[in-house]
């Protein structure tokens, strides 16, 4: 029982002392109607992990709006500098994504579901105030890997606004 409450009061600390940001992709909300919410968890001064989800809430019929209805983002980020308040970085991810891809055959236009996993990379540039306002700016791309009627190609592109906890 001792060696329990030590090991969960170690986990319970290591969450409270370490870096966590919340962020808005403010530019998917503006510009094509969808809502991205992420969550990055830092490890030391130079990585971090974290997770985003894209929910796509544009009509199918709308002419410019990402492939993907639900996308869901484990990402990692190095971090190349270290400054007080700019840092660059680059991030690998993996993009869990679904939606509906437009196909033709004989008989007319339908869609066809799909679900499928791309591996990508991103780079991006970060801002940090001293207050913990955070905003960074990222752009990628990855490729669906397993399905035959998903998009070959997956845009991770953003613009996030948070705060750093």
């Amino acid at each position: 029982m001792k060696k329990f409450i030590i090991v969960f009061t170690l986990f319970i600390t290591s969450f409270s002392f370490s870096q966590n940001e919340i962020k808005l992709d403010v530019a998917d909300a503006l510009v094509i109607r969808s809502l991205e919410v992420s969550y990055e968890k830092y490890t030391s001064d130079n990585s971090s992990f974290g997770v985003s989800a894209l929910f796509n809430l544009a009509k199918q019929d709308v002419s410019f709006r990402y492939n993907e209805n639900l996308m869901i983002t484990p990402f990692y980020r190095h971090y190349f500098t270290t400054e007080a308040h700019w840092n660059f970085f680059g991030e690998g991810f993996l993009g869990i994504n679904s939606g509906k891809e437009e196909s033709v055959n004989g008989s007319g236009n339908y869609d066809v579901k799909y679900t499928d996993g791309a591996l990508g990379l991103a780079v991006g540039l970060k801002y940090v105030s001293t207050s913990g306002l955070v905003i960074d700016v990222h752009a990628g791309i990855g490729r669906n890997l397993f399905g035959s009627d998903s998009p070959v190609l997956v845009p991770r592109l953003g613009v996030n606004v948070g705060w750093r906890l």
